[in-house]
């Protein structure tokens, strides 16, 4: 049986094409097995090694099969004979074409072709099932992928599939990811891709389709306390608290208030943004009691820039808009760490060095590694030698996790800096909250949408050496006395104390 084989691969490399694609078919064949059996023993266990298997072997494999039909359709020409009698000439088949079918010849034919069909289908799905594992997504294109991927790992959503998110159900989702997929490989080849990539991401399935799936708004009740830890630039840097009472409801539409007011069901918030960035609202409409809508214009827009006509409905994106790749702010960055005990805060001036080390402009990541390691050695050096000396394992430990620090959040490659990709979460500046809780947006009536704080939230400490001290002046005369006052009375009231 190996014989007639062996006649039959003789037979269709007559000449190059045919031999190239007879050596492609066998070789490939012969490695995705190879490679298959590595990967699932855990032998081979490298990213690349996944992207060789279900991606490279396969279409080496089908190239292969080109080249030999290829090479016998130019065999035909040449010889000027019928398939039939190059079969005979070719494989020694001496019978008439009519028991052709029945030769071992045709057997051999039907069996490679079946197998074939088989291999193909096979690596065709195991190609899909890989395609799908966040791995692909985050190395098949390193150089553009490659931030994504690093904050991806890091994020809450780690062990969250990418096509969870980024694909969607059905025959119609999947097709369109493809489609675009090929796309962003054309981009990356010829580099046609933007640099940052652009957000936000607009073929991202509708929140209801995805993040609903886990967080349901209408079991979004009650109040969650968070304490917030930053830290000062001073020698010890020295620790303040900030706790609010986060009112987590969801909210109806005789409640106005509560976090996720704005995605419950029976809610509904409209807008539209300038240049359909979601940064600065031309209008916002909220659906009212009786079913209609109120519209609260920005009197600041220009008439060219309110042309922009598409509107969207408001959901989860809009505020959670880093939910997964998280970016951080070289304040909070530095602070979070200090904070988990990954910094170790008996370094005089932590904060202050750190954050000096990281927020420096460098060409490349090589020089932000050697700049942060001058920096932050050389200041210990020349200021608390001492310190340096005794304590050079507790410096070489900082050192190594400003450098990660940087690493996690500056790509240089794909043009990201500090504040690149900022979170929309809370109200750092005119973003976040502010973007529609401002007092640019009135209704006819000239009525702003509230931006009480204690819609959302009560203070229970601002900037506070106590994580539980309240903020209210012992004078009642100071003129914020009320305001404090009341911001108090509210926490009390919400937290049920």
């Amino acid at each position: 049986m190996f014989e007639r084989y062996k006649n039959f691969i003789h037979g269709v490399s007559g000449n190059a094409a045919g031999l190239w694609g007879v050596v492609l078919t066998t070789t490939s064949f012969v490695g995705f097995i190879l490679f298959e059996v590595a990967r699932l023993s855990g032998i081979l266990t490298n990213t690349y090694v996944g992207l060789v298997t279900y991606m490279l072997f396969p279409a080496l494999f089908i190239i292969g099969l080109l080249l030999i039909l290829i090479g016998w359709r130019r065999l035909k020409k040449q010889s000027g004979r019928t398939t039939a009698e190059l079969m005979k000439q070719r494989f020694g088949d001496n019978q008439t074409k009519a028991a052709l079918f029945g030769s071992k010849v045709f057997t051999t034919i039907i069996i490679l072709t079946l197998v074939n069909i088989l291999f193909i289908v096979a690596a065709g799905s195991r190609m899909m099932a890989f395609m799908d594992e966040p791995v692909f997504c985050g190395t098949a294109c390193h150089s553009v992928m490659n931030p994504e991927w690093v904050t991806y790992q890091a994020s809450p959503h780690s062990r969250v599939k990418c096509v969870e998110c980024h694909v969607g159900e059905g025959a119609d989702a999947l097709f369109d990811s493809k489609l675009n997929g090929l796309w962003q490989m054309v981009s990356v080849t010829f580099d046609l891709l933007e640099r940052p990539i652009p957000t936000p991401v607009h073929q991202l399935r509708p929140a209801r389709e995805t993040c609903e799936k886990c967080h349901w708004p209408d079991k979004f009740y009650g109040s969650r306390l968070k304490r917030i830890e930053r830290f000062k630039k001073d020698e010890a840097s020295s620790v303040m608290f900030t706790t609010l009472n986060l009112k987590v409801n969801g909210g109806s539409l005789s409640q106005k208030g509560g976090i996720h007011w704005h995605v419950a069901g029976e809610n509904e918030v409209r807008y539209a943004s300038v240049d359909d960035k979601r940064n600065e609202m031309i209008w916002v409409d909220v659906r009212q009691d009786d079913g209609s809508f109120r519209r609260y214009t920005n009197k600041t827009i220009s008439d060219a820039e309110s042309n922009h006509e598409d509107s969207r409905i408001l959901d989860c994106v809009d505020c959670h808009n880093r939910a997964t790749h998280i970016y951080e702010n070289p304040g909070y960055a530095v602070d979070e760490r200090i904070s988990r005990g990954i910094l170790n805060r008996s370094l005089p001036y932590l904060k202050r060095e750190g954050l000096k080390a990281v927020s420096a402009d460098y060409p490349d990541k090589e020089s932000a590694m050697r700049g942060i390691d001058n920096q932050l050695r050389g200041f210990y050096r020349n200021n608390y030698p001492d310190i340096s000396r005794k304590q050079g394992d507790i410096i070489d430990s900082a050192v190594l996790v400003f450098q990660s620090i940087y690493s996690r959040n500056i790509h240089p490659e794909m043009n990201i800096e500090w504040g690149t990709y900022a979170s929309l979460i809370g109200h750092i500046g005119d973003g976040g909250c502010f973007r529609c809780h401002n007092s640019n947006l009135v209704d006819d009536a000239g009525n702003t949408i509230s931006d009480d704080c204690t819609l959302c939230h009560s203070i229970l400490a601002y900037g506070s050496e106590s994580s539980f001290k309240f903020i209210q002046p012992a004078d009642s005369t100071d003129p914020n006395f009320e305001m404090h006052k009341y911001l108090r009375d509210e926490f009390i009231k919400s937290a049920g104390l």
